[in-house]
């Protein structure tokens, strides 16, 4: 499966989790799955090079390929935030996705406009499903994204040729179906109002 991967106004952070997934492997998928055909941060081309393979590889997967963000797109373009090659970073995300069979915005960033998108919002910064409109789009939040979730919707998509169900925020259900709370052990202590109120006390040594 071809991956065609796009970095915004973003840290580098969920490329970097992405290495910690335990199932599947980020190993695994890429010798044996996955090709990833342009990543800024990874890439051993750069500058011209880098854009040409990027290029490239837009034109012979057209309509194959799987288009990952990572990093909120400031859609104020007069003031020329996060340009690549001379080019807005808006500008760079419709060329992509205009040929991808389906995106992966991953993080907070690329999902929803995360930290760039804090007040004022000086670059009008917005997630990808809020300009993208006509591609299937799964949002997988996380700062960083949480990388079984990432690997995870890969997977579906190679076995299934789709993305997961989503919920209503475009969130894969199998991973954001169920609240970390509901899985809680504690959580028949919290529902019956038993509290632990400081480190020592008698709650906190019966478990509470």
């Amino acid at each position: 499966l071809p991956i065609i991967w796009l970095e915004f106004q973003d840290c580098a952070g969920c490329s970097e989790a992405l290495t910690r997934s335990h199932h599947p492997t980020l190993s695994s998928l890429v010798l044996n799955d996955i090709s990833v055909e342009y990543h800024e941060t990874l890439s051993a081309a750069a500058g011209f090079q880098a854009e040409e393979a990027k290029q490239a590889a837009m034109k012979e997967y057209h309509g194959q390929y799987v288009l990952v963000v990572e990093g909120s797109i400031p859609t104020r373009e007069s003031e020329g935030y996060c340009t690549i090659s001379g080019r807005s970073a808006l500008a760079h995300l419709q060329e992509a996705a205009s040929g991808a069979a389906a995106i992966i915005a991953t993080g907070n960033c690329a999902a929803y406009g995360g930290l760039p998108r804090a007040h004022p919002n000086p670059t009008q910064a917005m997630g990808v499903w809020e300009i993208i409109k006509d591609k299937p789009i799964v949002n997988i939040p996380g700062c960083p994204a949480i990388p079984e979730a990432f690997t995870g919707t890969v997977a579906h998509f190679l076995i299934f040729g789709s993305l997961p169900e989503l919920d209503n925020l475009n969130r894969p259900k199998p991973f954001y179906g169920v609240a970390v709370h509901d899985r809680c052990m504690r959580r028949p202590f919290y529902e019956a109002g038993k509290f632990a109120k400081s480190f020592d006390d008698e709650g906190a040594r019966n478990g509470w």
